[in-house]
């Protein structure tokens, strides 16, 4: 497949990402008050939707190396799922709880899964796709 008609699955995960760490930067400014949930919920609602169409467009894709995509996706969710599992574990420690809790949850879940399918498209698209 030509290298120009793959889909800009690394610009939309980039665009996830600005609107997960948008959500983030919003709710920290409010702390330790309670911050308003309006732009946070539509910051992930954002970021969740362009992270699912970055996934069906690269389903799409009929020519990739979805072999090595899927070896570095694994191995990527692993690592991340630990880090995850880490500033999870820092969101109870610090006794965040209820909507604030499900959000930040949610964010981290979206990081979790973004970093490596963009670490896992970008090495990926280099890779000869076998017929």
């Amino acid at each position: 497949m030509n290298k120009q008609s793959l889909p800009p699955v690394t610009q939309l995960g980039a665009a996830s990402m600005s609107f997960v760490a948008a959500g983030v930067i919003v709710m920290a400014s409010y702390l330790p008050k309670h911050a308003p949930l309006a732009a946070p919920i539509a910051c992930l609602a954002f970021a969740a939707g362009l992270l699912v169409a970055s996934a069906v467009l690269l389903s799409r894709v009929r020519e990739f190396a979805f072999w090595r995509f899927f070896q570095v996706m694994r191995w990527g969710l692993l690592a991340y799922l630990v880090v995850a599992g880490m500033l999870e574990y820092t969101f109870l420690y610090d006794h965040t709880r209820g909507a604030l809790l499900a959000i930040m949850t949610c964010m981290l879940l979206l990081f979790m899964v973004n970093v490596p399918l963009l670490m896992a498209f970008t090495v990926a698209r280099f890779e000869r796709a076998e017929r």
